[in-house]
Formats: structure tokens, C-alpha cells, sequence
């Protein structure tokens, strides 16, 4: 027999695993894939922003509050996650502002990758997803996220770089995430348009920066039939999630019909594979998933 797929999903805060692929991941596990969520930051710096838990002690606790809604996702999901022991470095009101000292986004580099490298020797993977080179948006430890889960996959494998942080094992593929995309949003708003439901999505649309697509869309998962998984875990993440608000207008089963799948960005490859993809796992066989696999 051989060792089980395995499937690291690397993300800045609690939350962004629920609202970034939590579907695919969903589906994953459903087929016996081992998934692990590595969380680099507590969240300790984010905002309430559900208004209906806007109260003092949540807000005066909001860094232990918002560990018990990951804990939550987590069991929603079927998923193992790890936090990576940094600080939330909040999103600046500027480009002037500075950051706080000690967050995340200002570690040196080797730093912030080396929990991660070790989580990667340890759980062995063969394929991580993460953020692009923008975050997917700006926020500084999206970007962060994005540099240590390019380094880790580079270093990873290689026995001479963080000495002492586990056997070396290298993955197989990385993916950027790329759920927030122009056409799956204009595709939802025309949907919606059509059946006069009234759309969310214009004024996004309407602002939306057109410029030459950096990461274009390689790989789309089939995983509608998890979107119900999906929300209930976002929806555990009470404190940042407004069950009234944006992310749940759209309704599921018009999703299902319009966009029944979460997309990716194959961004490094060991394996051939042909494009597009609909599976993370396209080009790993059997024989590259075995426990001595280095």
C-alpha cells in the first residue's frame, strides 16, 4: 500500500484558511488525503468585524477568542493545523505607517521560514498552497506569507540549508491560490443579474484595476459539493465573519451551478503535468508518495 497524498495549505491568519480553499480541502480529506493548515500568526491584531460580536470581552480577548474559532474550523473542516508561533502585524492605514515592532512582516527571511521548513520536514507533503506574490491582496503578512512558503518549498529538500530542522523532504508542487478572480466574480454578478436577484458584486467589479493577469488560472477543483463545508467554517470564525454580510449573498446552489470550483496557479512543478489541471495531485504517482521519499 502506499503512504497517503498529503496536502499543507499555508496562510497568514485565522480565517484564511476558511475563506481560501477551505472547500478544496474539504474535499481532500473526504477522499483521504492528509491536510495540514500551518497558521502563521495568531490574528492577535485583527478587528471585529461582525458587528454583533463588537463587545468588550471579546475585543479585550480577542487573540484566545480567535484561537477557539480556528480550533472550530478545524473540526469543521477535518483538517490538522498548526500555528507557526508569530505576530499578527496588522494592516497599516498607509504606505508612511510603520509596522509594530516584532510582527511577522519584519522578520529577516530565514527567520520567519524556519517553524515553517520544520513543518514541512516533519508533515512531508507533496503539494503546499499559499498566497501569490501580492497576498492575494496587499495585506504585509499575506506577502510574508507568500515569501517563507516559497522559501520553504526551495529549502525544504535541501540538506545543508536550517541544519537542525528535521530530515530534509521536498514537495512536490506549489500553488497560489487564485479564488479572488475578476471573471469568477463577473460570472457570479451576471448570474445574479439575470435572475433579479440583485448583485454585491457591481461596485467591485466597477473598481476593479484591469491590468495584464500576473497569474493566470491553471487549475480548477471540482468541489462544489463542499461549499456548505466551506461556510460553516467560515462561519466559525465569528469575531471576522458577519453572517449577514458580502461572503454568504450569493446563494450556494446558484454557486454550484455558476462556479463549482476553487481555483489555483500551479507556481513550481517536479512533477510533468499537463495544463489545465482540475486535481493538486495531477502528476504525483504512487511511487513519489512513499515514506522514503526525499
Amino acid at each position: 500500500m502506499s503512504a497517503p497524498l498529503r496536502l499543507m495549505a499555508v496562510h497568514a491568519h485565522p480565517d484564511d484558511e476558511s475563506s481560501k480553499g477551505a472547500a478544496t480541502m474539504a474535499r481532500y480529506v473526504a477522499e483521504g488525503v492528509e491536510v495540514l493548515v500551518c497558521t502563521l500568526t495568531g490574528g492577535e491584531r485583527g478587528s471585529v468585524l461582525n458587528p454583533k460580536m463588537d463587545r468588550p470581552e471579546i475585543v479585550d480577548n480577542i487573540a484566545e477568542v480567535r484561537r477557539l474559532e480556528m480550533e472550530r474550523a478545524r473540526e469543521i473542516l477535518g483538517v490538522q493545523q498548526r500555528f507557526m508561533g508569530f505576530v499578527d502585524s496588522g494592516l497599516p492605514e498607509s504606505d508612511e505607517e510603520e509596522l509594530p515592532e516584532g510582527c511577522f512582516a519584519v522578520q529577516p527571511l530565514e527567520a520567519a521560514s524556519a517553524p515553517l521548513v520544520a513543518a514541512v520536514r516533519e508533515f512531508r507533503p507533496h503539494v503546499i498552497i499559499t498566497y501569490d506574490d501580492d497576498g492575494g491582496y496587499p495585506h504585509p503578512d499575506h506577502i510574508m506569507t507568500n515569501k517563507v512558503s516559497v522559501e520553504a518549498f526551495e529549502a525544504a529538500g535541501d540538506p545543508d540549508r536550517y541544519p537542525g530542522a528535521g530530515d530534509p523532504w521536498q514537495p512536490l508542487k506549489l500553488y497560489y491560490q487564485m479564488g479572488f478572480t475578476k471573471a469568477r466574480f463577473e460570472a457570479l454578478h451576471e448570474a445574479m443579474d439575470e435572475r433579479g436577484m440583485g448583485s454585491p458584486y457591481a461596485d467591485w467589479i466597477a473598481r476593479w484595476e484591469d491590468r495584464p493577469e500576473k497569474w493566470p488560472v491553471t487549475t480548477r477543483v471540482p468541489c462544489g459539493d463542499y461549499f456548505d463545508r466551506r461556510d460553516e467554517a467560515l462561519l466559525a470564525h465569528a469575531t471576522q465573519v458577519d453572517p449577514d454580510g458580502f461572503w454568504f449573498v450569493c446563494p450556494r446552489d446558484l454557486q454550484r451551478e455558476i462556479w463549482p470550483t476553487e481555483d489555483y496557479h500551479l507556481a513550481r512543478s517536479l512533477v510533468d503535468t499537463d495544463l489545465p489541471e482540475n486535481d493538486l495531485f495531477t502528476g504525483i504517482h504512487a511511487a513519489e508518495v512513499s515514506p522514503a521519499c526525499h
